[in-house]
């Protein structure tokens, strides 16, 4: 493994969900919730479930890029949530749950762009990916309750009805990529 880490910024709905899916993956060293894309300084998670912050909840994951490829991690990111829907995942409403790539750098912003683009043109989604794109700006940590969620509350209900059944969807799949040898 190298010394090399880097940083995505994802989100795709709830931060529990992201973060739970990417905590499995190899070469990823860390996930840490939180906020990005609003224009309130250090809000905290009542005032963007507010939705007045203009906050997304997201996903900051440091990883190895020597292991695991930027390109890799949005993969993931396109199988693990719905890329079609405006600030919505499921049951969760609001402009806090919208899916957005928040680069940060150049590099990012080419291949969050390209990949889009790919599963538009493959067809992949029946409608089209309304994921944004846009610059990091600051990322504001969560709470620490919000670490780790899924593995220190597991008997709460929204982890049991949406995040655990989320996971073994993704361990599933990405078993079944591991079988065919298609990697992440």
């Amino acid at each position: 493994m190298s010394e090399r880490t880097e940083t995505a910024t994802l989100a795709g709905g709830c931060f529990w969900c992201l973060e739970a899916v990417y905590q499995l993956l190899e070469g990823v060293h860390g996930v840490k919730s939180g906020y990005a894309g609003g224009q309130v300084e250090n809000p905290t998670y009542q005032q963007v479930c507010g939705g007045r912050t203009g906050h997304a909840e997201v996903v900051r994951v440091s990883f190895d890029p020597d292991a695991i490829g930027f390109d890799d991690l949005l993969d993931v990111f396109f199988t693990i949530h719905d890329p079609t829907t405006l600030n919505r995942q499921g049951g969760d409403i609001g402009t806090q749950y919208r899916s957005a790539i928040f680069y940060e750098n150049q590099a990012q912003r080419t291949a969050a762009e390209r990949k889009i683009a790919g599963i538009n043109a493959a067809g992949i989604w029946r409608d089209p990916i309304v994921t944004g794109i846009a610059p990091l700006g600051e990322f504001y940590p969560a709470e620490s309750y919000h670490d780790d969620y899924l593995n220190r509350n597991q008997t709460q209900p929204y982890c049991q009805a949406v995040v655990a059944p989320k996971v073994a969807k993704f361990r599933r799949q990405h078993l079944q990529r591991l079988k065919r040898g298609a990697g992440v």
